[in-house]
């Protein structure tokens, strides 16, 4: 295998075990797929990768069902340092409104990644996961039962993520209202602050990120 072939290998397992780690509650492994200063971003926290694995570890713990299915893979790669786009689903099940639903939000992980020696070994893993949100949708699980959001909630939400954004807003969560969507600036800017990664800037960000979350 060579060299290039072998890194996004390494970069596709760490993508697929952050997944299958954090949705099957395999916490002390969901930690090793970040770097130390890795950043997670979503709709309801924005923080450290070490945080966001106590609060879903706790969030689990309570039964919160959120799930993710991973489908095609794209690698950029420059040098120690790469891009890794991912599409992938969003699944939320839980009681909005009095009614049990499920909302699917179809989009891609966004991440930037970085290989640096970790205890004598050189190891890809995670600084900042960022998802893009493309479209979603709200499901009734009983076909009898019927549903009447508020119009006036669901429209302050984006396009992209409104009915997963509404669904976690219903439960109490804060949520972020300026994530990127498939088209617009916000992506764009995104995909610039990426291309700067890969060209050697020295951080994954424009601007130090706020923390948010519960």
């Amino acid at each position: 295998m060579n060299p290039e072939t072998l890194h996004k290998q390494e970069i596709t397992d760490v993508v697929q075990n952050w997944a299958i780690w954090r949705d099957a509650g395999f916490w002390k492994k969901f930690l090793t797929v970040w770097h130390d200063d890795g950043w997670m971003s979503a709709t309801w926290f924005q923080g450290p990768g070490h945080k966001f694995v106590d609060i879903s570890r706790t969030s689990f713990e309570k039964g919160v069902s959120i799930l993710h299915f991973l489908g095609g893979i794209s690698i950029e790669l420059s040098g120690k340092r790469a891009i890794a786009q991912t599409k992938m689903t969003i699944s939320q099940r839980a009681i909005v409104d009095g009614a049990l639903v499920d909302v699917l939000c179809t989009g891609r992980f966004y991440d930037f990644f970085e290989q640096r020696t970790i205890n004598g070994k050189d190891e890809w893993r995670i600084v900042r996961r960022q998802p893009i949100y493309e479209k979603d949708r709200m499901d009734l699980l009983d076909p009898g039962a019927k549903l009447d959001l508020d119009k006036d909630l669901l429209g302050q939400f984006p396009k992209g993520y409104q009915h997963l954004a509404y669904l976690q807003a219903r439960l109490g969560f804060k949520i972020k209202r300026d994530m990127p969507e498939l088209t617009g600036p916000i992506v764009q800017a995104l995909y610039q602050r990426g291309q700067k990664w890969l060209d050697g800037d020295a951080s994954a960000f424009d601007e130090p990120p706020v923390e948010v979350g519960l």
